[in-house]
């Protein structure tokens, strides 16, 4: 049997164009993120997310930080829509906490929450998501209730 000389080359360059391809779709896959759409299509903010859609995580949160980026913030996801509330227990900044119902539609907002209180914080509607950002991110964006969560980059499920 002879060997082709060029084979090994060819075997390696298939290698490297494979290796590539993949290295590009997944530099490609963007970051979980958020955009904030008005009823009118405009865009109001995009935050960059950090997903809690486990018990663990949603219990956790944003607590003990000392910062939040001024373009992040994390999605809490729930498995159906409920009258959530949240504390800000060992929670060092003050955050917006915007509720969401099961189809992204913004129900509730509560700007600044006050951190490391233990009262119960929510907007006595039904939601399944809720969108932490920084305190007083919702009022520089002019979100309100009636508009939009578009979910980038990841399917809003929760997995427990």
């Amino acid at each position: 049997m002879k060997l082709n000389a060029r084979e090994p080359t060819r075997r390696w360059s298939l290698f490297f164009a494979i290796a590539l391809a993949i290295l590009l779709s997944a530099a490609c896959t963007p970051a979980p993120r958020i955009e904030i759409v008005a009823p009118d299509g405009h865009r109001r903010a995009a935050v960059k997310v950090e997903i809690a859609d486990t018990p663990s995580a949603r219990e956790t949160g944003l607590m003990y930080r000392d910062r939040l980026s001024s373009d992040a913030g994390m999605i809490f996801v729930f498995k159906a829509p409920d009258q959530l509330s949240f504390w800000m227990k060992n929670t060092k900044i003050p955050l917006d906490m915007i509720f969401a119902d099961g189809g992204g539609r913004v129900v509730g907002i509560v700007a600044n929450a006050e951190p490391y209180s233990e009262t119960p914080r929510g907007v006595g509607a039904d939601s399944q998501y809720v969108l932490e950002v920084n305190g007083g991110f919702a009022a520089s964006h002019h979100i309100e209730p009636g508009d939009r969560m578009v979910f980038i980059g990841f399917a809003p499920h929760a997995r427990n």
